[in-house]
């Protein structure tokens, strides 16, 4: 005798976030992602809609990564002195739906490039590589509040998703990407109080909630994994059962927590037993990814070529109904 499948429906629904405009939404971009829409948990196709599939964003730097392991290395090492080419190849060959490009070199401590030089770069770029852009700051407070503002203002109408507004530091880049009309990262310490606050501080300077996407902070595999994937999906549930402040897409910055891993970056000589670097590498990487899509990831910011091509084939085989 068949039994028929326990479904579970909701009264929530996530909100659509679109990241990029075309020529007739006043940008430039030969694409646009949208992620959100679910009224269900990852993949549950029986039980809601999941109406836009996880997209990746591929990770880039304005400058030379001084710290990254050999094995992430080699797969990027040659494309490190040109950003452009640095996602062209990531975009050509990885086919990644996003680039993030993250202005690291804007640091006072890693180049303090100036606004200028930061500005000219972002609007380089955009000409060059026509896929919807994120673009990040470099985590110093006082010069993310120069420089983000200025290219946000560089790419008005190309409507990016800039980030990141943190409960510290928020008011400077929502006003200016409500005034260019772009799209902002809510980044929060792995905690669903302070998400939430921060998305409710940040609508009540008109900036809509449909425009925000929530950045939980995750951890790599291994260092955390659990308690982050626990945090989002609590955070998940509550937007399914009506919470509008928790309604928002995740992105979820994969590539550089794995890296930083010590079983990612060990070398073969240091720990024989745990096999080839650049597999292990990758392996965590992809892992982190995977596990993290089960939790309602939407964006996965990712770095090795290789990572990408393996999560990218994951997540087509997730979204066959």
């Amino acid at each position: 005798m068949l039994k028929e499948l326990a479904q579970e429906k909701w009264s929530g629904k996530i909100n659509v976030l679109t990241v990029g405009a075309k020529k007739e939404d006043g940008g430039t971009r030969e694409s646009v992602v949208k992620v959100g829409g679910e009224s269900t948990l990852p993949f549950l196709f029986s039980d809601g809609e999941m109406p836009h599939k996880p997209v990746i964003a591929a990770e880039v730097w304005d400058v030379a990564p001084g710290d990254w392991p050999t094995a992430l290395n080699n797969g990027l090492k040659s494309v490190y002195d040109s950003p452009v080419a640095w996602a062209e190849k990531m975009v050509n060959e990885c086919k990644a739906e996003l680039i993030c490009l993250r202005l690291q070199g804007a640091h006072p401590d890693l180049g303090n490039r100036s606004v200028e030089q930061e500005t000219k770069l972002v609007k380089e770029i955009l000409a060059k590589v026509k896929v919807p852009f994120i673009i990040v700051g470099c985590g110093d407070d006082a010069k993310d509040n120069l420089v983000l503002p200025a290219c946000a203002e560089a790419t008005k109408g190309e409507r990016c998703l800039f980030g990141s507004a943190v409960q510290e530091n928020y008011k400077t880049l929502v006003a200016a990407c409500l005034a260019d009309g772009h799209n902002v990262i809510a980044e929060s310490p792995i905690d669903i109080n302070i998400a939430k606050q921060l998305n409710i501080l940040i609508s009540e300077l008109g900036f809509p909630l449909e425009k925000i996407a929530i950045n939980p902070t995750v951890g790599a595999l291994g260092y955390g994994l659990e308690y982050a994937y626990s945090i989002m999906e609590r955070a998940r549930l509550a937007a399914l059962t009506g919470d509008k402040m928790l309604a928002l897409p995740f992105i979820c910055f994969i590539g550089s927590e794995s890296w930083r891993a010590k079983e990612a970056k060990a070398t073969i000589d240091e720990n024989a037993e745990w096999g080839k670097e650049l597999e292990r590498g990758i392996a965590w990487e992809v892992l982190t990814a995977t596990t993290f899509l089960q939790s309602g990831a939407d964006i996965l910011v990712m770095r090795h070529p290789e990572a990408i091509n393996l999560t990218h084939q994951h997540i087509n085989k997730l979204m066959k109904r």
